[in-house]
């Protein structure tokens, strides 16, 4: 165990400054200075940090291996959330001879994989070189529906009056939303930490970069982890535009966002996806003035045009100002007010904002993990090629998560990683392909989907029938003010079997679940109508849809055979 006298060994602050140089380049860094409330080895040494507007002084934690974490605020929560998912003056145990399972990355794919396979009897190594609960705990999920439900709260108050219920006082306070969105998150991570693995699990946890160094070694820390069986559990990374003045001007990303306490008077928010959507109605209703810069035609626009437009008529009438088919030629300016250069339609334009969201996709983490010395093939854009067992090229090496498929899911991650262990672990044969995986985006009203698209069953030669029950047709949407939305099915036609569906509620992620069963289930839309549904629910929507189906399957011909029947019933 070292002590603070190591930031005066000779070359330690050039290593810090190397460190801080790239990743923290625009974050105005003002000082650096050693907490003195820790003592720590050269694994993992906390540091503090003071930071520029909007992110209050933090802290940071900087590993051997030259990785860092950037942890921000410095306040009560993050230094327990710290405790839980890096723990400071952590040593890396002594390997086992030969690991059954080696697992890199502790995401939700990773820490799946690892506490199903440890708890099934095998000896498991979890290799992490930064945060124990990935993207999702961390900067991902968590944080983020935290935010989602205060901006909610916020636009519940303001609307009340149509209700009967007066709030002319209330008025978010954004500080106060993400230090409670903070102080959930620490009770969240006891679940994914370090502790709970190593101790209630049995799990070898090594803190730092792991890479393989031939098919069947990964190192990590100096150490050589030899393993029967490994999967790589990396995740993603946001993509960061690459515009002229993008990078020096200083940007947000999920990763930094959730380290805000002060709310940016003016946010730019790039990319017209889940997060891009989300952020911006978030960030409107707390009360900062909105761009949505969107490249495209549509918001979201893997979704059906028309669920699509029910989202941005709602950001919209939330104060978002959505700009479509608009990109980001440069930027200009520092740490303060940023001016976005737009290119739309051919005309230009200039946006003075104060912070900037970029939300433009992700990229696998591939990068560092030594996967040609391993065997394994991989691209640098679409991440570990696997196949539909989820093995790659490696024949002992499989992943799991968003470093191998486009499904890019927490749920999607935690379903892949049960196939991993049953592949790899009692050699089964269960297929990716077979997983029903539902989506969801969390604006409000919320837009789920599971399964095809009308239009991808149309292109694979599939004839379907399509119902559409709006909101409106349901009792309790008209009571709870909440209409705007649908459930839509796509039926195999001349069945009642489900291929695809679409809700956009309030509540469509979990309303879309009755939907998944069913699909999973090879459970026919029939069997939904049949099913009692508690009256006056939003869930009602679902019945309605079989309903639908049951009167389009009474043909004209079937109706005049009843109608001669009950005419011969009154003689």
């Amino acid at each position: 165990m070292s002590d603070v006298s190591n930031a005066s060994t000779p070359g330690f602050s050039e290593r810090v400054r190397s460190i801080l140089g790239g990743p923290l380049l625009g974050r105005a860094i003002d000082t650096l200075q050693v907490n003195l409330g820790y003592r720590y080895n050269m694994a993992c040494a906390h540091w503090h940090v003071s930071a520029g507007p909007g992110r209050q002084t933090g802290f940071m934690t900087i590993n051997a291996h030259g990785g860092w974490i950037d942890m921000q605020p410095l306040d009560d929560h993050n230094r327990r959330l710290l405790d839980n998912v890096r723990p400071g003056g952590w040593k890396n145990p002594d390997p086992a001879s030969c690991y059954n399972l080696v697992v890199i990355g502790a995401g939700t794919a990773g820490l799946v994989t690892a506490a199903g396979a440890a708890g099934l009897g095998a000896k498991v190594a979890l290799v992490e070189r930064g945060l124990f609960g990935g993207d999702c705990l961390n900067t991902g999920c968590v944080p983020s529906k935290g935010l989602l439900r205060a901006a909610r709260a916020a636009h519940d108050a303001r609307t009340a009056g149509e209700f009967g219920v007066a709030c002319e006082r209330a008025s978010p306070d954004f500080g106060a939303a993400m230090a409670r969105m903070r102080g959930l998150r620490v009770g969240i991570s006891v679940h994914d930490s370090v502790a709970r693995f190593t101790k209630e699990l049995g799990v070898d946890v090594f803190l730092g970069e792991g890479s393989f160094t031939a098919p069947g070694i990964l190192e990590v820390d100096g150490k050589r982890l030899r393993f029967r069986k490994a999967a790589i559990c990396t995740g993603s990374r946001p993509a960061v535009p690459d515009a002229p003045g993008f990078r020096e001007a200083g940007f947000l990303t999920n990763e930094t966002i959730f380290e805000l306490t002060a709310l940016p008077p003016r946010i730019a928010v790039l990319g017209g996806g889940p997060i891009g959507c989300e952020m911006a109605q978030a960030f409107a209703r707390m009360g900062s003035r909105v761009d949505l810069l969107v490249r495209g035609g549509q918001v979201l626009p893997r979704e059906d045009a028309d669920a699509a437009a029910i989202i941005q008529r709602s950001l919209e009438r939330d104060g978002v100002t959505v700009r479509l088919n608009t990109g980001v030629r440069s930027v200009a300016g520092t740490g303060g007010e940023k001016v976005v250069a737009l290119a739309s339609n051919g005309a230009t334009s200039g946006l003075a904002v104060d912070q900037i969201l970029a939300a433009v996709g992700r990229l696998p983490n591939v990068d560092g993990l030594g996967l040609e010395k391993a065997g394994v093939a991989f691209d640098r854009r679409r991440g570990v090629v696997v196949d539909d067992r989820l093995r790659t090229s490696n024949r002992n090496v499989y992943a799991a998560g968003d470093v191998c498929s486009a499904y890019q899911f927490t749920h999607a991650a935690d379903a892949m990683a049960r196939i991993v262990i049953a592949n790899s672990l009692f050699r089964a044969r269960q297929k990716a392909a077979d997983l029903i995986i539902p989506w969801c985006t969390y604006t409000d009203p919320e837009i789920a989907h599971v399964g095809m698209f009308e239009h991808e069953a149309s292109e694979k030669g599939i004839d379907v029938l399509t119902l559409t029950v709006p909101l409106a047709d349901v009792d309790r949407a008209v009571l709870d003010g909440e209409t705007e939305g649908f459930a839509r099915v796509h039926l195999k036609k001349g069945s009642d079997r489900i291929l695809g569906a679409t809700v956009v509620a309030r509540h469509a992620g979990d309303l879309i679940s009755e939907l998944t069963l069913a699909m999973t289930a090879r459970t026919g839309l029939s069997a939904i109508g049949k099913t009692i549904h508690p009256y006056p629910t939003q869930g009602e929507v679902i019945r309605k849809l079989a309903d639908r189906f049951n009167r389009m399957r009474l043909t004209p011909r079937i109706a005049g055979l009843f109608r001669a029947w009950f005419r011969w019933q009154r003689k």
